[in-house]
């Protein structure tokens, strides 16, 4: 529903913020486009997409973000993957940036993170930047004109690019900060322009808070049967293993690209958007999302242009490899209008296997299911994080590190629960390199995932034979139509045999070094489930 937007002189309570020379309240996309242009924070693009780019950051700043450390927080957060900040840390940082926006600009956007009105939060989100505005009014939930009217904002994210924090005043670790305070419900971000960061943010919001209602949060797309949400699948997966391409499979709906939740009621997008990645995005591969980037509003950002016709370099990486672009589900035809669908029926969690070793797909017990969850074996991809420039392998707990506020374990006990109470088949697909690891292997082919994850999700996979994998202990199957059956197993697509077994050794033993800080709040037949 189209809101009229507001530009107010006045103070904005919530956080008090106060002297501001404008506030522009709620601003819908046209306006949004209109200022960001105006101020030169970026260009029109063909069809009216806003090109822009984010500067020295260009991708996430996990290292800098913060939890303010509080009696209430003390016994709650896992400290080990969060770093802490002082109260009077904090006090002193939300001070001096509220000091810097007087006399400034900014834009504020009142949304809410969930499609399910039962577990939603409400979120007031305060920009310094105009195209910051437009990005999360597309990543976070859009209310009605009447919702609106009666918004309270519970939690305020406020974010100033060109303020730089202070690491002795403010206690940051450099000039760039993302500080999280549960006891005051307020989140500033400092000295970065990459937008992840304010949708991330929210995220980590929501993964410290539902937990406590019973809800399992999940760093996961979703989708379901098209006419039947009841038949849903969510994908686990950290950025760059396709959670986003094969979730939005033109044979079913899709409920969100990236974030979502698993309630007594079902499952729930968090977001309102999609935030893809453009890199080597073709029209014939993937032409939805290839078409929003020629969609008035979306945002491209880090991506090469044309200075003259504006035509989008979707191969070049002078910038980044993190190149992205940010819409509303809308703009994705089969796209679920409520974000809403029943309890998964399947479990699939996506890793980029950058040593080459692992199977294309492989089912899981329920058991190997948490082990996996717990484990988070993937590589981080290229860009996505400061300092990555090649697939890393690594092991990121329940598939999300970085926004986990609690102990992995709190996470995994959820997970299992809910697919026993619920009967979720658990699959891992690996979407990584076959044929030699990254460097010498190329990239597992997207048609033959394509093909795995329908048989598996249509329920034909169950009629073919399945073999138990010698080095990792799940079920692998043998032979599937329209799949080359050399794929399905890993040490026949290398040249040297040996050399496969060499790298699958080391890449159990990082499995088992990686575990046994799980071990002592774990179960037993997860223990059991262990790769050895």
């Amino acid at each position: 529903m189209k809101h009229t937007p507001t530009t107010a002189v006045t103070t904005l309570d919530a956080q008090g913020i106060r002297g501001a020379a404008r506030v522009h309240y709620n601003f819908t996309e046209p306006a949004l486009v209109e200022a960001a242009v105006a101020r030169g924070e970026g260009r029109l693009g063909r069809g009216g997409a806003f090109l822009c780019a984010t500067g020295q950051f260009t991708g996430r700043s996990p290292k800098d973000k913060f939890v303010v450390r509080t009696p209430a927080t003390e016994n709650t957060i896992w400290w080990e993957n969060n770093a802490a900040m002082s109260p009077e840390h904090f006090a002193r940082l939300k001070a001096d940036m509220l000091a810097h926006v007087q006399g400034r600009e900014v834009f504020v956007q009142d949304l809410y993170a969930g499609a399910d009105p039962v577990h939603r939060l409400d979120v007031r989100v305060v920009t310094e930047l105009a195209w910051h505005g437009l990005f999360i009014r597309h990543l976070l939930r859009r209310p009605s004109r009447e919702e609106l009217a009666g918004f309270v904002p519970e939690w305020t994210v406020i974010n100033c690019p060109s303020f730089k924090a202070d690491p002795a005043r403010h206690g940051s670790r450099t000039e760039t900060v993302i500080a999280l305070n549960f006891d005051e419900k307020c989140v500033l971000i400092a000295n970065t322009a990459y937008a992840g960061e304010n949708k991330k943010a929210v995220f980590t919001v929501l993964n410290y808070l539902l937990p406590e209602e019973g809800v399992m949060p999940m760093h996961c797309s979703a989708n379901h049967a098209v006419g039947n949400p009841v038949d849903a699948a969510v994908f686990f997966g950290l950025s760059g293993t396709g959670k986003t391409t094969l979730s939005a499979s033109p044979d079913r709906t899709l409920i969100g690209d990236d974030e979502h939740g698993w309630s007594d009621r079902g499952i729930f997008n968090f977001e309102g958007g999609c935030y893809a990645k453009t890199i080597d995005l073709s029209p014939e591969a993937e032409p939805e999302i290839y078409a929003t980037t020629h969609r008035f509003g979306t945002v491209v950002e880090n991506m090469v242009y044309h200075p003259e016709t504006l035509v989008l370099d979707f191969s070049n990486r002078s910038l980044t490899e993190n190149t992205r672009c940010a819409y509303p589900l809308e703009a994705i035809s089969n796209a679920s209008v409520t974000g809403l669908g029943g309890h998964p029926r399947h479990v699939v969690m996506l890793t980029c296997d950058a040593f080459g070793v692992m199977p294309p797909i492989a089912r899981l017990t329920p058991a190997q299911a948490m082990y996996h969850f717990l484990s988070g074996f993937t590589s981080k991809a290229a860009g996505t994080e400061r300092g990555i420039t090649e697939p890393q392998p690594t092991f990121s707990t329940c598939f999300g590190a970085p926004f986990m506020p609690r102990r992995p374990e709190v996470y995994g006990k959820l997970l299992q629960a809910k697919i026993a109470k619920h009967g979720a088949s658990c699959w891992l697909v690996n979407t990584g390199w076959t044929g030699g690891a990254y460097g010498t292997g190329k990239r597992m082919p997207i048609k033959a995932t394509r093909a795995l994850l329908a048989a598996a999700l249509d329920g034909s996979l169950n009629g073919v034979q399945f073999r138990r994998d010698p080095v990792f202990g799940f079920e692998v199957p043998v032979a599937v139509p329209g799949v080359d059956t050399t794929l399905l197993t890993p040490r026949d697509t290398w040249a040297d045999p040996a050399a496969y077994d060499a790298q699958a050794k080391k890449l159990v033993g990082m499995f088992a070094d990686n575990f046994g800080q799980y071990v002592p709040f774990i179960d037993a037949d997860v223990k059991a489930a262990a790769i050895r």
